[in-house]
């Protein structure tokens, strides 16, 4: 293949850095709300998590909602008793609608049963195209990738990483506001008299389970990782500083942080598999495009206007 032709004119190299750009952009917040599909759960011998009637929610089906959860979150939802139980009402909702919805007969209605075939007409369309649209598997090689790495080099540029240590103190409902508050602002003040002690401190007070572990540690990441409440405070600190709490719905944080990585251009090295893949997927939609072309140049196409037409004129 000639050097010209490893991407599709400009347009296709927009197209190229924006899907690799968007993978390299920062997750959910740490404690955004998650709602994962309904999950397929198996018949067990496990006792149910909760009743309503004729339907119950598995153990399983929290388990699965964890699983979906940044490690963050997943133990901050642990410690909010009274989310979980607004999940769980809104499970057993969901599954009691359904059950009126199935005894009314409701999946045998004309709509359902003309939005399923159309939905099924989809995955099959979907699924066949990429069955004839499959990419070899050499593609694309090493010169094709540094030439589509060097094209938008300058897309590459990777956000400010910011090391943070945290002091994590959940509210579990309100009563217990103020005590946590007066417990955060304590720690808070014993942590900036004495910032060599934050991971101490973290280990032994630090709701988080995960990184109270770790000294509070949670890693090198954007700032935009954190919660809103959270990246003010982030954004003021200087290196080895720690903040005043910072109160989320979740509950309070006491920050430190502890290195500041600047922003910088990634290389091709740590770009390898996500610029590999946009390419992947960019060519694949070149075959299926080519393929759905083909099929008017197999057959002649005739577009009856005047029945066109009538149909327009029916919607009036």
């Amino acid at each position: 293949m000639k050097k010209g032709n490893l991407l599709a004119g400009a347009g296709a190299l927009a197209v190229l850095v924006g899907a690799v750009a968007l993978a390299m952009r920062p997750g959910n917040d740490p404690v955004a709300a998650v709602q994962p599909a309904p999950a397929v759960v198996s018949a067990t011998s496990e006792p149910a998590l909760a009743r309503l009637g004729n339907q119950q929610v598995a153990p399983q089906e929290l388990k699965a909602l964890f699983a979906a959860l940044p490690a963050e979150s997943r133990e901050q939802l642990r410690a909010n008793r009274s989310a979980l139980e607004s999940w769980i009402r809104t499970r057993l909702a969901e599954k009691a609608v359904l059950e009126q919805a199935e005894a009314q007969g409701w999946r045998q209605r004309p709509e359902i049963e003309q939005q399923t075939r159309a939905a099924t007409e989809q995955i099959i369309f979907r699924n066949y195209l990429a069955s004839v649209s499959q990419v070899p598997a050499e593609y694309p090689s090493a010169e094709e990738l540094q030439q589509a790495y060097d094209n938008g080099k300058s897309a590459w540029q990777t956000p400010p990483l910011y090391r943070v240590s945290q002091i994590f103190l959940a509210v579990p409902d309100p009563q217990s506001l103020e005590s946590v508050r007066k417990q955060a602002v304590e720690l808070s003040r014993k942590a900036q008299a004495t910032p060599g002690e934050f991971a101490a401190l973290a280990t032994q007070y630090s709701q988080d389970r995960d990184t109270a572990k770790r000294g509070g540690d949670t890693g090198l990441q954007p700032l935009q990782q954190w919660l809103p409440e959270v990246r003010g405070a982030l954004s003021r600190l200087k290196v080895g500083a720690v903040a005043d709490p910072v109160q989320s719905a979740a509950g309070f944080h006491i920050v430190k942080l502890t290195e500041l990585q600047p922003s910088r251009t990634a290389t091709l090295d740590e770009l390898r598999d996500r610029l590999r893949d946009a390419l992947r997927a960019q060519r694949q939609e070149q075959i299926a495009k080519a393929y759905l072309e083909g099929m008017f140049n197999t057959a002649t196409l005739s577009i009856d206007g005047a029945v066109l037409n009538q149909v327009l004129e029916e919607k009036r």
